[in-house]
């Protein structure tokens, strides 16, 4: 198993930026965030895979990046421009499996086990 602790939530006006950050206990394959706002479904947002690649929603295209450092399993989500629509928990997750990153941000926001406790992100307008 992998555990995974996510921290930098925080609020913000519309137009700025926040950095998450999600530790994980160890390697997987593949890693990735997704939302949840209160009464809406889960949204994947961003997925890196172990080769590199990438794969993100279009409702953040051009806004976030996702970023890894594999070297101590850290797993980074740089949100700039943020817009009242990106208000919710984010939650990091974790797949042990070979996959491609766009099939990584299905997986990652609907069938893993792994994922952790959530940070909560509020943009204000």
């Amino acid at each position: 198993q992998v555990q995974l602790v996510e921290s930098g939530g925080g609020s913000v006006q519309a137009g700025g930026s926040l950095r998450l950050s999600c530790a994980a206990s160890r390697y997987s394959y593949c890693m990735g965030w997704f939302r949840q706002a209160p009464g809406k479904e889960r949204e994947g947002v961003a997925a890196i895979t172990s080769d590199g690649s990438i794969s993100y929603a279009d409702s953040v295209k051009g806004r976030f990046t996702i970023s890894k450092d594999n070297a101590e399993n850290i797993l980074y989500l740089q949100m700039n421009s943020l817009k009242p629509e990106d208000t919710a928990m984010y939650y990091c997750a974790a797949d042990p499996y070979s996959m491609n990153a766009h099939q990584a941000l299905g997986v990652l926001t609907h069938e893993t086990n792994y994922w952790g406790q959530g940070t909560q992100v509020t943009v204000s307008s």
